[in-house]
């Protein structure tokens, strides 16, 4: 049986500050409804836009050129008010570390998580490249920074 994720529709409390179609902010997680939350209430958050925003990268696993939108682009007032572009990933933990390898692990799990790793490090990498480029900053933010439990 596949597993249920938590996913639908973001309603805007502050649509003036969205960035793209404001009544298509989908969420996948509950992870990325509080990340919403926070950037449609947090009066420091000047703009932002959820898959807004595009990248190519070179997948590890078939060598081909894909397209890689990163979960949100933000525009903040920094603490002595300059204003910063932010891309940012909301991903699990795991997926941010190598995948710890275990005896009781079967086979498919190690390679499921190992493929998932090395993908995730060729996006980021790749937006990474990007984000230098044009000035911007690059954060992947886990259930750690945002105050949750795994």
């Amino acid at each position: 049986m596949p597993r249920a994720y938590y996913q639908g529709k973001y309603k805007l409390k502050h649509p003036e500050k969205y960035v793209g179609d404001p009544n298509n902010i989908i969420f996948r997680s509950s992870w990325e409804v509080r990340f919403n939350v926070f950037c449609d209430t947090n009066p420091n958050v000047i703009q932002w836009g959820s898959e807004e925003i595009c990248v190519n990268y070179i997948k590890p696993t078939d060598g081909l050129v894909h397209r890689y939108f990163p979960d949100y682009i933000m525009k903040i007032k920094t603490r002595d008010g300059n204003i910063e572009t932010w891309v940012v990933e909301i991903k699990p933990y795991s997926q941010s570390v190598p995948p710890v390898i275990t005896p009781r692990k079967h086979k498919k799990t190690i390679l499921e998580e190992q493929t998932t790793f090395l993908i995730n490090q060729a996006k980021w990498k790749a937006m990474k490249a990007y984000c230098d480029k044009v000035g911007w900053k690059f954060k992947v933010i886990t259930e750690k920074e945002l105050g949750l439990k795994a």
